[in-house]
């Protein structure tokens, strides 16, 4: 087993607390860093796991884990644990795993979830969208795909991940949160492989040849797999289409590392919106 055999990998630290006298990891927890990176899997797929699971109609049971080991991790090691589904059979799906330290195999594992009535537990027939995801991101197909309208034929999908992100995690009050932009912006949301909506922004005319990106949003359980960028590049896209020279927005303070890395720069002192520390940024297109 090596690691080019993987396309999936989820990357933590060895902290002491799950260490011995010896600063070598318990046994246990190599189980526990299977069970982490399998949610960070579901996440890879584009997946709110509660909310795809309802949909879907069922819930996934782990039936079974084998592990093998071969060397062991020690404390502050940086290690990789790689995941692939390997087999789908009729209610099952069986995944293979390792854990690397660089290009050393450390743990190899074989784990069976079952997909299964969350009521009864009793296994149910892997559903056929369940089945296609699987095959498609072991492919190396794109989980999610972006589409770009107006507040007519998008409003109601941006709507549901705004309202989620802004006013029940965020706090903002609803009034606050739409206002008459939504019907002149262009409007940009990504879709799942289940059709479910997990992100949205807009672009706005701010002044001639200046574009205004907001209401970036993200469902919280899909930070970090790359999804707001992949929103931000299609309304930086849309602006230069129609000949803007810049680009600007209103970033909270906790996400101006993000902008910073996708190339805008912060102008301006910092300032309070709705109750949270902004700062104005921009991008030269």
């Amino acid at each position: 087993m090596k690691r080019q055999d993987f396309r999936f990998f989820h990357r933590l630290r060895v902290r002491w607390a799950e260490v011995d006298m010896q600063k070598i990891v318990f046994n246990g927890h190599y189980l526990m860093y299977f069970d982490t990176a399998i949610t960070d899997y579901w996440r890879a797929l584009g997946l709110p796991y509660e909310e795809a699971m309802q949909q879907l109609g069922g819930e996934v049971y782990l039936k079974k884990a084998s592990v093998e080991f071969h060397a062991s991790a020690h404390f502050d090691d940086q290690i990789e644990v790689a995941l692939k589904c390997t087999r789908v059979g009729n209610s099952s799906m069986l995944f293979s795993g390792a854990i690397f330290r660089n290009e050393e195999l450390l743990i190899s594992c074989e784990l069976v979830y079952v997909f299964a009535d969350p009521s009864s537990q009793t296994a149910k027939p892997v559903p056929d969208a369940l089945r296609s995801l699987l095959s498609r991101f072991e492919a190396g197909e794109s989980m999610f795909h972006i589409k770009t309208g107006d507040w007519a034929s998008l409003g109601a999908d941006a709507a549901k991940v705004r309202t989620a992100v802004f006013v029940q995690e965020q706090g903002i009050a609803l009034e606050m949160e739409w206002d008459e932009a939504d019907e002149t912006a262009l409007h940009a949301v990504a879709y799942n492989g289940l059709g479910q909506g997990i992100a949205t922004g807009r672009l706005v005319q701010h002044a001639s040849g200046v574009g205004k990106i907001g209401r970036m949003a993200v469902h919280r359980l899909l930070r970090g797999a790359q999804v707001g960028q992949k929103i931000l590049h299609t309304l930086i896209e849309a602006a230069k289409s129609r000949r803007d020279t810049e680009v600007m927005l209103y970033a909270q303070r906790s996400a101006e590392g993000f902008y910073q890395r996708l190339g805008f720069t912060p102008r301006g002192e910092p300032f309070d919106e709705v109750g949270i520390a902004h700062i104005e940024m921009f991008r030269v297109l």
